[in-house]
């Protein structure tokens, strides 16, 4: 990491106990992984979801033994609406409630719209956007029988700026936040807030893998701090917005980065 100054990272203060959370994409080390690591030193009793049955397991395995009995995993892949309905009816079934959703599934990829071909297009948005909508419509479903709830989408800073060979994503993204408004508009009634978080640049393994060198050097040196985020510190903003500290936010997008353009 390069910046003037590492993250201190910040103790659990039972901000979330006694909670039930779904986040979709929560294995591995990204933010989902992150997300659901600080939701259970909260205190929240969390289930995990994935489309990657392998780290899935190794999510859950890892979590469960620092966690024990606070964990469930549950293999879902957004775009099948009959695994996000498997997925929020087990969560209720186990649970017999849900307080809080954390939409964090999505797909990136780099083409420029010249040579982008319409499976390339199709399928970022139905993982970023059709996902986060099915996710969030089974959430309202699930919510708006106990009168109470949060929902935290993951959007992207790409959603507002302009960056080459991200059409696709950058729509996506928009249409995130576009859902999360209107979705907090309906949700009011029920009593549900609906918010998101618009990461910048939060490393993790598989960002690295994706993106080159050169791209990265000059995207962290973009960054007021001269460095990338810590998944975690990205979890931290879903904790707030997932709290009681949040009380009256519904239909905001809070940048964790200090680029909006």
């Amino acid at each position: 990491m390069t910046g003037v100054e590492s993250p201190v990272y910040v103790p659990g203060h039972g901000l979330l106990e006694g909670r039930t959370a779904v986040i979709t994409a929560a294995a591995g080390a990204g933010i989902g992984g992150a997300t659901a690591r600080r939701f259970l030193e909260e205190g929240a009793r969390v289930l995990i979801s994935d489309a990657h049955i392998r780290r899935l397991a190794e999510s859950e395995t890892e979590l469960s033994r620092e966690f024990p009995g606070a964990v469930t995993a549950v293999l879902c892949d957004v775009t099948d609406e009959s695994q996000v309905r498997a997925l929020f009816d087990t969560a209720v079934r186990a649970h017999g409630r849900l307080d809080v959703v954390v939409n964090n599934a999505g797909l990136g990829g780099t083409s420029d719209l010249v040579d982008m071909t319409d499976e390339q297009w199709s399928r970022v948005l139905d993982v970023t956007l059709n996902g986060t909508f099915r996710c969030t419509r089974a959430a309202l479903r699930a919510m708006r029988e106990t009168g109470s709830g949060v929902i935290v989408n993951n959007a992207s800073v790409v959603g507002w700026r302009a960056q080459a060979g991200q059409a696709h994503y950058a729509a996506a993204k928009a249409g995130v936040m576009a859902l999360t408004r209107c979705a907090a508009v309906e949700a009011a009634a029920y009593g549900v807030r609906v918010n998101a978080v618009s990461p910048s640049l939060a490393m993790h393994p598989h960002l690295v893998k994706v993106t080159t060198p050169e791209l990265l050097a000059e995207l962290t040196a973009r960054e007021a701090f001269g460095r990338y985020a810590q998944p975690w510190e990205v979890a931290n903003v879903i904790v707030f917005l997932a709290s009681g500290y949040s009380s009256y936010m519904t239909g905001e997008v809070v940048s964790v980065s200090s680029r909006h353009a």
